[in-house]
């Protein structure tokens, strides 16, 4: 099944990127790159989804991009999670 989030990308002072996801509460990513961090949080994200779908199957709704509090410079996008599920998996 795939789950699409979106997240916000800024670039910290250190210079490098943090991705974090206004829906799924304390999952982000960081990177020294914009790509690196995008990949960082979808493995965040995948982790987080797994996670909550083998605890209780309940997902936070997905918040509309327009509606996120943005800063100046920061980057939105849409992060795709394909999660496979397996007999047995209680839905």
């Amino acid at each position: 099944m795939k789950f699409i989030y979106p997240a916000i990308f800024r670039k910290t002072e250190k210079g490098t990127y943090l991705g974090f996801f206004p829906d799924l509460e304390s999952c982000y990513g960081e990177g020294d790159t914009l790509e690196e961090a995008v990949e960082k949080a979808n493995e965040a994200a995948y982790d987080w989804i797994s996670l909550e779908l083998s605890e209780d199957g309940e997902l936070p709704s997905i918040t509309d991009p327009e509606d996120f509090p943005l800063r100046e410079g920061d980057i939105v996008r849409n992060i795709s999670v394909n999660i496979r599920f397996y007999e047995g998996w209680d839905e």
